[in-house]
């Protein structure tokens, strides 16, 4: 018995160290993100700052999300339309890809992108500032690091994920589009009416909103990896790779709990309201 416990030990004391090493990582989050939004309140953002940002994070991430959002759309078509075929729907191809897009798929990858391409950057870029005591240099000259770099990348991410996921939704219903009424033939005026019919404004922003949020949280993550990161190029590529995975996961817990309350909101303000594919 007492080696039973003996052996059982180690794994309550390891499970403890991950718990609390999570708890004290997520409240250091929330101060660091506190900090970082009253700023925005405080002062205005600089444009020589947020104009580079915004290029970067928004102009260069244009061909990625938009080739993303389109073969996304295409695969979707390619993947459902034999089953829907054999079910005599295949003009209702388009209400079931366009409003899969929208809602889900377009937000989610869009964001999960821009996760990969600039998270990482920022963290990279912010932990390399760090290491070489760039940071203390601005609070010597009186520049809060939270204002100059936190506070532009924030607006950037949260103004342009949202258009960003526009242009992948967009690509992404004309490459369904284009596989349902080129490659099988389904009679367009048919498909789009049906998509038109299905897919309604609520849709298209649930995904929206859904992308603020997204934005907000890669932002606010990748900076935080960046100040927190260790010393060494070890330490910058373990704060870019941190900054991805853990944006990537907050995406996702995200889009579940906003899903569930745009579903209770939308079924308690149109309690009768029900599309139907038939």
């Amino acid at each position: 018995m007492a080696t039973v416990k003996a052996d059982v030990r180690p794994i309550f004391i390891a499970l403890g160290e991950m718990t609390y090493n999570f708890v004290a990582g997520l409240g250091d989050l929330a101060i660091f993100s506190g900090q970082s939004l009253s700023w925005l309140l405080r002062k205005r953002a600089s444009p020589r700052t947020l104009l580079p940002i915004l290029y970067y994070i928004g102009v260069r991430s244009v061909p990625v999300v938009a080739i993303t959002g389109g073969f996304i759309g295409m695969v979707l078509a390619v993947q459902i339309y034999r089953d829907f075929n054999k079910l005599g729907l295949a003009t209702r191809l388009g209400a079931i890809i366009n409003i899969s897009i929208v809602r889900e798929l377009g937000p989610v990858l869009a964001a999960t992108m821009i996760a990969g391409r600039v998270g990482s950057a920022m963290a990279a870029e912010i932990g390399t500032m760090k290491i070489s005591e760039q940071i203390d240099a601005l609070e010597c000259l009186g520049v809060n690091p939270l204002h100059y770099l936190v506070a532009p990348r924030f607006l950037a991410c949260v103004s342009l994920i949202p258009l960003l996921t526009i242009m992948a939704d967009l690509m992404g219903i004309l490459g369904g589009g284009f596989i349902c009424t080129w490659i099988y033939h389904v009679e367009p005026h048919y498909y789009w009416t049906r998509a038109r019919e299905y897919v309604g404004v609520g849709d298209i922003l649930n995904g929206l909103i859904k992308s603020i949020f997204f934005g907000a949280a890669i932002a606010l993550i990748s900076c935080h990896r960046g100040f927190r990161s260790s010393a060494g190029a070890e330490g910058v590529g373990q704060s870019a790779t941190d900054a991805f995975v853990h944006s990537f996961i907050a995406i996702l817990t995200l889009d579940f709990f906003l899903s569930i309350f745009f579903n209770s909101l939308f079924t308690y303000l149109w309690p009768s309201a029900g599309r139907s594919l038939l």
